[in-house]
């Protein structure tokens, strides 16, 4: 003969009642529907207990599954747009590379005119620097 308990809390029940159950023959009758009370409180809680931790399961397991799920779905999204991005940067490659060769004849005309002009702002900003040191300089106290 096979026996199989199903969990440690049928367990417990089956040895609480086992042992009220050898203690009933001493017991008063008007005890017993006080030890019925305790043990249809104790399979309340237990049921109670059995069923938040049944949904607490059920919730992370949906949560594991939304992961999984979205994580799979960016990793389609992934494959799906790698090609076409290969396929635009193979496009605009020559794209750049005729607008890079259309403005480097352009760029050496318009430094040469640059940098004369970069030159005389340069040294105004430094002779407004020195101006402004000198009248620093002025309202400092003599030491």
């Amino acid at each position: 003969m096979k026996f199989t308990l199903a969990s440690p809390s049928t367990l417990a029940l089956l040895m609480l009642v086992i042992s009220h159950g050898t203690e009933s023959a001493s017991m008063v009758k008007r005890d017993v529907p006080a030890e019925i009370e305790k043990i249809t409180k104790y399979l309340q809680d237990l049921s109670s207990m059995l069923t938040t931790t049944t949904a607490e399961l059920v919730e992370k397991i949906k949560a594991a599954d939304l992961t999984s799920q979205a994580e799979a779905y960016l990793q389609e999204g992934k494959a799906q747009v790698q090609p076409l991005l290969e396929k635009v940067q193979a496009q605009l490659k020559p794209l750049t590379a005729n607008i890079d060769e259309k403005l480097k004849p352009l760029s050496g005309p318009i430094l040469s005119q640059i940098q004369p002009l970069a030159a005389s702002v340069e040294a105004q900003v430094e002779d407004l620097l020195r101006k402004v040191m000198d009248h620093t300089k002025a309202l400092l106290p003599p030491q």
